[in-house]
């Protein structure tokens, strides 16, 4: 005789498929509250990015060294703002790439703010060496995996990415232009890359959105200008809710 959550077939199966769901409620939402986790600024971008050998670190298509320069300050910041329990972790989709780079610089200043949400995916490796082994989740779902990065985000940082980044971004921002989601900052990083990609103006051209959703994105090209923004906008709100 075998239990039904022990039959592991059963749990693999079609009608089972909710249990799993609920598990990749359950189990990360216990996991954080454990820890402490309850807010984190969220890299997202490519998994494809490398670091370039030999260049500056401001060069302007180095978006891999960028990102972990950029989450490093962002750590540094708030080991020196914050109590512990009150402190932004970074957190990432845990694989390689924008993914890595910025576990990466969470992981240079203080390896207990490196976060990662993974996904099993079939072509691509599994997590980055730069999260700290009590946060790195995998997850099975998308959905679930959204659900999380979006129920702990209070800032987004956006790297140039594929399919996957552009999903993500797109869905955060119908939930805050809908009130579904609080505004939260959103730094889309790489100016040029962005531009190229999507004329966003266009949007309100043609009556699709209105003027002050362009308002919910800052594009900033520079690490320096990507903390100001971060930095004054997570501060001005802290004020504000003290207040």
């Amino acid at each position: 005789m075998t239990k039904a959550y022990k039959n592991e077939e059963f749990m693999a199966s079609e009608n089972a498929r909710s249990l799993r769901i609920l598990a990749e409620y359950i189990e990360p939402r216990q996991r954080l509250a454990a820890h402490g986790i309850k807010r984190a600024l969220i890299f997202w971008g490519s998994a494809r990015l490398r670091p370039r050998r030999g260049g500056p670190v401001d060069d302007s298509v180095d978006y891999y060294n960028q990102a972990r320069l950029l989450a490093a300050r962002m750590a540094q910041w708030t080991m020196d703002k914050h109590a512990p329990r009150e402190r932004y972790s970074i957190c990432t989709g845990g694989g390689p790439g924008i993914m890595e780079a910025a576990n990466r610089g969470a992981s240079d200043i203080n390896r207990d703010l490196s976060v990662g949400f993974g996904i099993s995916l079939p072509h691509e490796q599994g997590c980055n060496d730069y999260i700290n082994d009590k946060l790195n989740f995998e997850f099975h779902y998308f959905f679930m995996r959204k659900f999380w990065f979006m129920n702990i985000a209070k800032a987004l940082v956006v790297f140039p990415g594929g399919f996957g980044t552009m999903d993500e971004l797109f869905e955060m921002l119908t939930l805050m232009q809908t009130g579904k989601h609080e505004p939260i900052p959103i730094v889309l990083y790489g100016r040029d890359f962005w531009e190229r990609l999507i004329d966003f103006d266009v949007f309100t051209e043609l009556g699709l959105i209105g003027p002050e959703d362009l308002s919910l994105l800052y594009m900033a090209s520079t690490v320096s200008d990507a903390f100001k923004s971060l930095t004054g906008a997570l501060e001005a709100k802290a004020e504000d809710e003290a207040s």
